[in-house]
């Protein structure tokens, strides 16, 4: 009992059996478990693909990243990519995903600018 006289409820908290336990599994480990079962052999640069998806979700919204990455994914299998050429091609994913996010604020702007350039105040105008 609390000091107020009020009971004190303690309930376990509910996990899944499957919990992750950073403990038991890495990423790395993922990422093999994930080839094995894909039947694939691929060289994985986490970092790269975790830099996309990052810029990705940051700057256009968060959905794109997964579809960002799977793209590159595609992108590189088309191409055949080296790790050079996959750098290329994230270099350019990045690069878009840096410009979609500036032009966004940059029309958020132009819509100030042009409310200012018409003398348009705070008023509500009624249009029936």
């Amino acid at each position: 009992m609390a000091e107020s006289g009020a009971a004190i409820w303690r309930f376990p908290v509910a996990r899944s059996l499957t919990s992750y336990d950073a403990g038991r599994v890495t990423l790395h480990d993922w990422i093999d478990e994930l080839c094995d079962a894909l039947d694939i052999d691929a060289e994985v640069d986490e970092g790269l693909v975790l830099d996309l998806a990052r810029d990705a979700a940051h700057n256009v919204e968060r959905p794109a990243a997964p579809i960002t990455t799977y793209l590159l994914g595609y992108a590189a299998a088309l191409h055949e990519a080296n790790p050079d050429q996959l750098e290329r091609l994230a270099a350019a994913a990045t690069e878009l995903a840096e410009r979609w996010g500036r032009e966004d604020k940059d029309d958020d702007d132009d819509v100030d600018d042009v409310e200012e350039a018409e003398g348009l105040d705070d008023e509500l105008v009624d249009i029936d």
